[in-house]
């Protein structure tokens, strides 16, 4: 027998595999998305390439002969080994090239360090560029092609843009130890000033939603102020100038020194962050960056 050849078809044991998790015919099926008379067959072949039964029949189900449990140990080391091929040869074909990434400001500056590290470690010769704006610039960059790849907030939906969930946060109410004095009930808010992003921000847009579904509105707070920058408003916050809605990410070690404090503690939004590339998907080093993280 040619050395290079083994002595039965690998190609069944996809099939096996889903039959063993399933621990029934119809269950693999449904996994593989095949009728239930190819999975039979597929398994009758395999036994008989192996010249041994692999399954046996219960009324609970399908459980495996000895046989059977012995091809499972090897077919999931067969698995694995394939798996981890195909990923060898993948990072060889990436060595080099460039790596572009648009984000909007909080995950750029909270999220995104620790991801680009492990790819540097990962893929050394592949140069990186990481571009901050707004949610809105992000998404032009994207539509223009400027950027493959980006991360954004505030929307579930962009146009010619596919959007996956990247990861979860929370906005929440925050005030400066000037302000906390003055902040005893929720009706003080109207003589309190309230920092929001500039407009195309996508924290501003989820900010805005998220007071609507606390009954609230910018009119109940005294006035409010545009700042086009999220670490801005932290300090301006802490500096005495206002309140405002501020990304658990973003405020940890002020709220740990005592800078900042959560008046209200109900007051909270919630907000996903975005995966966020054209429709037509992703390619060279973007993809690569992608496949890593999931």
């Amino acid at each position: 027998m040619n050395s290079f050849l083994f002595n039965f078809n690998t190609e069944l044991l996809p099939t096996f595999l889903a039959v063993a998790e399933a621990q029934s015919l119809s269950g693999a099926a449904k996994l593989l998305n095949l009728s239930q008379p190819s999975v039979t067959a597929h398994i009758q072949k395999l036994e008989e390439e192996l010249n041994s039964a692999l399954i046996k029949r219960s009324v609970t189900g399908i459980q495996l002969t000895e046989a059977g449990h012995k091809l499972l140990e090897q077919a999931r080391r067969i698995q694995n080994i394939v798996r981890e091929a195909a990923e060898s040869v993948s990072e060889a074909k990436v060595v080099k090239g460039h790596l572009k990434i648009a984000a909007s400001t909080t995950v750029a500056a909270y999220a995104l360090p620790p991801l680009l590290t492990e790819f540097r470690k990962r893929f050394p010769q592949i140069s990186l560029e990481l571009q901050i704006g707004n949610t809105d610039d992000v998404l032009k960059k994207l539509r223009n092609g400027s950027v493959p790849l980006g991360l954004v907030e505030g929307q579930a939906r962009a146009s010619a843009i596919h959007l996956e969930p990247f990861l979860e946060d929370e906005l929440l109410f925050v005030c400066g130890t000037v302000q906390q004095s003055l902040l005893r009930k929720k009706e003080d808010l109207h003589k309190q000033t309230l920092l929001l992003r500039e407009q195309g921000s996508g924290t501003r847009v989820v900010v805005e939603k998220g007071l609507k579904k606390l009954n609230l509105a910018t009119k109940d707070f005294n006035e409010t102020l545009d700042i086009g920058s999220s670490e801005a408003i932290k300090t301006s916050v802490m500096a005495g100038l206002g309140v405002a809605f501020m990304s658990r990410l973003s405020i940890q070690n002020e709220l740990a020194l005592g800078k900042l404090t959560i008046p209200f503690p109900d007051l909270r939004i919630p907000r996903t962050f975005y995966w966020a590339f054209p429709s037509k998907g992703l390619s060279g080093t973007a993809a690569e960056f992608y496949r890593l993280q999931k």
